[in-house]
């Protein structure tokens, strides 16, 4: 019976001083965080076949095909652990690195509003208007997650929850600051073969 007692002042003194909340905004963290990386990740299964189309009908612009190539490659090669949410430099890097990425497609949605036939084919009007819906989603969970890290982080910082903050190991965390694990759907896939101008098999 005492020990019950016990267990039960414990778990009213935890609530009272802000663990409970901790928890389950650490866990709205989690989940916000696993949002934004599916939805960069849609993004990018979408890129390799963009980039196939474009070339069909532009296949000297080499820099801008190359840049978004490569800005791809970079972003897949980062290795995104939950730790990243805990370390800075590591955080920092990975948002550099989708920024890059996003400068890199605008520059060959750019590119695209130069070759007329290019924006008639149907193939690239199917993927860019999955471009664009991922971009809105990307936004739609970035935004989940800069004002999940928001409410997080003003507990961490306030008083008295900040004592079970500091008691606990609860730190700040970083947030996204800038526009700029893995089940995701399946891009498109488009093969324009050896002629340019064929017609892509798509399939979803």
């Amino acid at each position: 019976m005492r020990n019950l007692l016990i267990l039960l002042i414990l778990a009213i003194s935890l609530s009272g001083c802000g663990y409970n909340r901790f928890q389950s905004a650490d866990e709205e963290i989690k989940a916000s965080w696993a949002e934004v990386l599916n939805q960069y990740q849609r993004r990018a299964d979408l890129i390799p076949n963009l980039v196939n189309v474009v070339k069909g009908y532009a296949e000297h612009e080499k820099d801008v095909l190359l840049g978004v190539t490569e800005a791809r490659a970079k972003v897949g090669s980062m290795q995104v652990t939950p730790e990243l949410l805990n370390d800075d430099a590591a955080f920092a890097k990975f948002q550099a690195a989708q920024g890059q990425l996003t400068s890199a497609l605008s520059r060959l949605m750019v590119v695209a509003e130069n070759y007329p036939q290019l924006k008639a084919d149907a193939s690239f009007r199917d993927l860019q208007a999955q471009l664009e819906g991922t971009e809105n989603r990307v936004t739609v969970a970035r935004n989940r997650y800069i004002a999940s890290v928001k409410d997080y982080n003003v507990a961490v910082r306030s008083f008295p929850a900040n004592i079970t903050a500091m008691i606990f190991g609860y730190k700040v965390k970083p947030s996204l600051t800038v526009e700029n694990e893995k089940e995701i759907s399946h891009a498109p896939t488009v093969d324009f073969g050896a002629k340019p101008a064929a017609t892509a098999n798509l399939t979803k």
